[in-house]
Parts: structure tokens; C-alpha cells; sequence
């Protein structure tokens, strides 16, 4: 077998690609499109896992002094010899994370910001052998290096101090990139020290970027675009690159085109379709596009095992706080929101430009859920299905990882919300126990009635199956004594979830269907018919189960229908 390229699962730095033989996908067509249409300063947001920190790092490259130019030998920018003649390997570059600058605290999170902007300044230790430089200016570097930030005003003026000492060691201006500029903000916010963080951002953002005559250009990445007033004050040619933007869209992510090269270089063209279903649907500007982590892992996958099962990688890779957070301040307006997203459908919204995460707060209702729809629409959880027209955007949820996302918050939503109802609950579990189906059947049609739920659109029929089970399974799992399993295999098949009640020597088989267009009693039937037909009871009976109960349960909208019977083994 022919060797091949190892995928680049987790790599950041450009430089590793050809160095040690993994795959890329070209994206150095973004330096050509930065150089000719750039501003003083450039904001470019994006989901996470979409690219930025690897495109940051592949510009970080292609311009700092005694870049290797042979890293970009065969690419797309090679192409371009005024390009790389007048701008490859000639300007000093900073280049930070803030990817790293959080903690419980603002002294956590400002002694993580120290330790970045440190790291950075050892970069230029050389700078301390200057003749261009005075002592003092040797000192202020020594400084920075040692991450000597006692006082504030140090760290606030660090960045902008980097780029004096550098431009007048080169006589060049200086080019700064900074990545994942938001989520000191972001976890900041989540931990209760917002204002002492966009203070200590806005003063380091402002020094560094406004009037400063040491600056060629900056770059800045995130996934949102913070409000000019909060975080940019006073900057002028100032450049915003969104996901809605036609500019750069084809630079993060991975296009049609890119996918069908990286699956026909590792012999997977069969995968496309499954790829598509699972981790297609995003549009930024006019482009369609993949994300690239779910591609690279589950390609990696499938080179593992043919037949390996798709999973659900961005997913794992986050809190998904955010969508939670919609379903806790939930109206009724945004629960059929949601009903409609996850049945397929699109729904209208005039989504906030800039955010201040001080409008999640906020005592207006209207504003605080235009800031929600706005951070989802922005961090990947919903994308736009046709150009936003005056501002208003037709939102879907992107593919089937995504809309997996939203299920299992609903389930976990719709669990504490019910079981909190103790008597309730604890009623619908002794129903369970004891078979009374007419009384689960009750029971399950006032707990949905109070959710949400899918509507009889296009959605694949197994993926409406799966949102009710989910919630069935999460009421059952409540109960800890119990021992429930998903999908478990027994028999020939799988049924949906196989529950055993030591205690009681009880067993449960249930299987759920959907019951399309409210035919309840055919669905029940299938369910039961499958339920003998593949002998789901057989493992039951293994373990010891002297009573089996088994459940066809027929879901439809906010209702269901129960057949039932009972077995002795």
C-alpha cells in the first residue's frame, strides 16, 4: 500500500504540516485576499473548530522574518510571486492566544493573560543585544519576559510596548495576530468578573491598536464579534469578516470540493453522503461548508475501521452551555422556536450584530433572547439557509450533530424539569414498575405537554424516534436503583431500552415509535410485533426477570399511545 499523508488531527502550527507529512487542506489564498483587502485592523469570526488558530499560525508564518519559504512550496500562494516577493518573510510579527487567559477569577485569568503575553516576549530575548535600543527599553523587555505585571498598567501596555521595541530594532512596522480574543470575555462572564475583564481587554486592545505608529495590521479571530463600544473603543478602519460575510468565507472550514479531494485521497468517496448528513449545512456568505474537525476525526475513524460509527466530535469538544441556557429563559414564543428548528424548518430572526454579554442579563426579555439567537447563530449551533435579507436571517440547525446537541439538552431540560414534579414522577415510575399502562400513558401526555416537541415535517423518521426516546430514557435513569440500558442488544435485535428492577425480579422492554400523521395503532403494532419478532425478552429471562412488561410506545407532536403486555417467565 502506497503511503499516505497522516490526517491532522489536533495540529496547529503550519510549519508541522510538511515537516512531518500531514495532510492540508489549502487555505493560503487567504493571505492573497488579507493583503489586498484588508483594513488597519481585521476581526474575523468563527465557530470554534473551524480553522482560526491553524490560519492564524499559517499567517504568522508566510510573513515573520526568516520564514522558511519552502513551508509554502506547491500551494496556492506560490502562485502569487509579487505577493511572496514583497511580503514573505519581511515584517516582525506578534502572534498570542487567549485561549488560555481564563480562570475562577479575574487574578487567575489576568495572571494566565501575564503568562501569554510573557511567553511571546521571549520570543525576542534577542531584542535585549540591540544597539537600537536604550537600556531602560532593554529593562521594560526584561520585564515582560520575567512576566513582571505587579502593576496593571505593565501588562495593559505590554502589547503596544512589543511593537515599539521591534519596530525600532527592524525599522519595520510591526504585524500582530491575536487568536481566540473572546473567551476571556466569555469565561469571564460565566464566572462573574465581566467588567474587570473587558476593562483589562478594551485598555490592552486600545493601546496596541489605536494610533499606534509602530503597526502595519493586525489580525483578530473569535467566534464573536464583540461590540466596538465595549471592546474596540475609538479604532478606526476597523474590519469585520463574519460568517455572514461573502469576504474569507472559503478560508475556514472545509468546502465541497475539499472534502470530495481529502475522501478520494484516502480511498473513502463512499463516506461523502454520511459526512454530508452528520457534519455539512453551515453557510458563510455564499459557501457551503463542512466543519473540519468532525471530518478529520471521523475520517480517522473510518481508516480505523471501515465501518466505524459516525460520531458526534465538535459536540465533545464544548460545554453547549448556550443552548441550555435558551431553554431555561424559554417563552412561549421560543419553545415553538425550537420545536420548528429541530423538526427541519427555518425560523426568522433579526439577529444583533454586535453582542455585549452584559444584554444576556438583561431585564428585557426581547433583548436577552436576540442576544441568545445571536451567540448561537454565531457559534456554529445555527446557520443561515438562505441570504439574511435586511437583516432578518432564515435560521436551521446545520446537520445532524448539531440537531443531536439540541435533543439531548431537551431531554436533560425536560428530565429535571419533570422529576423536580417528585410525585409526579415518582407516580409514572411506580406505573412503570407495576405495568399500569393506562397510568404511564397519562402520565408521559401531561409531562409532554408541558415540552417541546417534534413536528410531523421532514425529519428523518429513526431521528423523531430518537428525540422521544431520549426523553423516556431520561425519566427512567432518574431512578437510580434501576438498571436501564439503550439500545441494548438482546434476542436478534436491539430494542430501544431494556429496564431491570432487582428488587422486584421486574423487567420492561420498551420500543418507540413515531407515529407519523397521529396512525397511533399501527405504530403500537409495529412496536409489539417487533418486540416478539426479534425476542426482545430472551436476556430478560437470562437475568433472572420473573415478570417482563413490554411497551409499544407511539409518539406523536405532544402525545402518545401505549399497547402493553405482560409476560411471566
Amino acid at each position: 500500500m502506497e503511503w499516505q499523508k497522516k490526517l491532522p488531527i489536533g495540529i496547529e502550527y503550519f510549519k508541522d504540516f510538511k515537516r512531518d507529512g500531514f495532510y492540508y487542506v489549502d487555505k493560503t489564498g487567504l493571505i492573497r485576499d488579507l493583503v489586498h483587502s484588508r483594513g488597519s485592523v481585521n476581526l474575523i469570526t468563527r465557530p470554534r473548530r473551524f480553522g482560526k488558530s491553524l490560519n492564524i499560525d499559517m499567517l504568522k508564518t508566510f510573513f515573520e522574518l526568516g520564514t522558511d519559504p519552502t513551508l509554502f512550496d506547491g500551494l496556492e500562494i506560490s502562485k502569487d510571486n509579487a505577493i511572496c516577493e514583497q511580503y514573505m518573510g519581511k515584517y516582525p510579527v506578534i502572534s498570542i492566544s487567549l485561549k488560555d487567559a481564563a480562570g475562577l477569577n479575574f487574578q487567575m485569568a489576568y495572571d494566565m493573560l501575564g503568562s501569554a503575553v510573557s511567553e511571546e516576549a521571549e520570543r525576542f530575548a534577542y531584542l535585549l543585544n540591540s544597539k537600537e535600543l536604550a537600556s531602560s527599553e532593554k529593562r521594560k523587555l526584561t520585564r515582560l519576559m520575567e512576566g513582571d505585571f505587579e502593576k496593571p498598567f505593565y501588562l495593559h501596555s505590554s502589547l503596544r510596548l512589543l511593537t515599539r521595541l521591534l519596530c525600532k530594532h527592524h525599522k519595520t512596522p510591526v504585524i500582530v495576530f491575536i487568536d481566540e480574543y473572546d473567551v476571556p470575555l466569555d469565561k469571564a462572564y460565566q464566572y462573574g468578573y465581566y467588567p474587570e475583564m473587558a476593562n483589562l481587554i478594551r485598555s490592552l486592545f486600545s493601546q496596541v491598536l489605536k494610533t499606534n505608529e509602530h503597526l502595519y495590521f493586525a489580525v483578530i479571530t473569535g467566534c464573536l464579534r464583540i461590540a466596538k463600544e465595549s471592546i474596540f473603543t475609538g479604532l478606526n478602519n476597523f474590519k469585520v469578516r463574519t460568517i455572514s460575510d461573502i469576504r474569507f468565507a472559503s478560508y475556514f472550514g472545509f468546502t465541497v470540493k475539499e472534502i470530495k479531494e481529502l475522501l478520494h485521497y484516502y480511498h473513502l468517496e463512499e463516506k461523502f453522503d454520511l459526512l454530508k448528513e452528520w457534519y455539512d449545512g453551515y453557510r458563510f456568505g455564499m459557501v457551503e461548508v463542512y466543519c473540519p474537525w468532525d471530518v478529520i476525526n471521523q475520517c480517522d475513524k473510518f481508516l480505523e475501521k471501515r465501518d466505524a460509527p459516525m460520531e458526534a466530535h465538535w459536540e465533545n469538544s464544548s460545554r453547549n452551555a448556550i443552548v441550555q441556557n435558551l431553554l431555561e429563559t424559554a417563552t412561549e414564543t421560543t419553545k415553538s422556536d425550537v420545536e420548528a428548528l429541530i423538526s427541519g424548518e427555518a425560523v426568522k430572526k433579526a439577529l444583533l450584530p454586535e453582542l455585549t454579554y452584559t444584554d444576556l442579563d438583561s431585564k428585557d426579555q426581547e433583548i436577552r433572547q436576540a442576544c441568545l439567537w445571536s451567540i448561537l447563530f454565531a457559534t456554529g449551533y445555527l446557520t443561515d439557509a438562505s441570504i439574511p435579507e435586511n437583516g432578518v436571517h432564515s435560521l436551521i440547525i446545520p446537520n445532524r450533530e448539531v440537531l443531536g446537541i439540541y435533543e439531548k439538552r431537551i431531554c436533560s431540560w425536560f428530565k429535571s424539569k419533570t422529576v423536580s414534579n417528585t410525585s409526579r414522577w415518582s407516580a409514572f415510575c411506580d406505573a412503570v414498575k407495576t405495568g399500569n399502562h393506562t397510568e404511564v400513558q397519562h402520565l408521559f401526555n401531561t409531562f409532554m405537554s408541558d415540552s417541546i416537541s417534534i413536528r410531523d415535517t421532514y425529519v428523518k423518521k429513526e431521528l423523531k424516534e430518537n428525540f422521544y426516546h431520549g426523553m423516556i430514557l431520561g425519566l427512567l435513569r432518574a431512578e437510580g436503583s434501576w438498571r436501564v440500558k439503550s439500545n441494548a442488544e438482546s434476542g436478534i435485535g436491539y430494542m430501544d431500552i431494556q429496564l431491570e428492577i432487582p428488587s422486584t425480579n421486574t423487567g420492561c422492554i420498551i420500543e418507540v415509535k413515531y407515529a407519523e400523521k397521529g396512525q397511533y395503532d399501527l405504530a403500537c403494532a409495529k412496536a409489539m410485533e417487533q418486540i416478539e419478532k426479534h425476542g426482545y425478552a430472551e436476556i430478560l429471562r437470562q437475568d433472572g426477570m420473573q415478570k417482563i412488561h413490554k411497551y409499544g410506545i407511539a409518539c406523536y407532536k405532544k402525545s402518545c399511545k401505549i399497547s402493553y403486555c405482560l409476560e411471566h417467565a
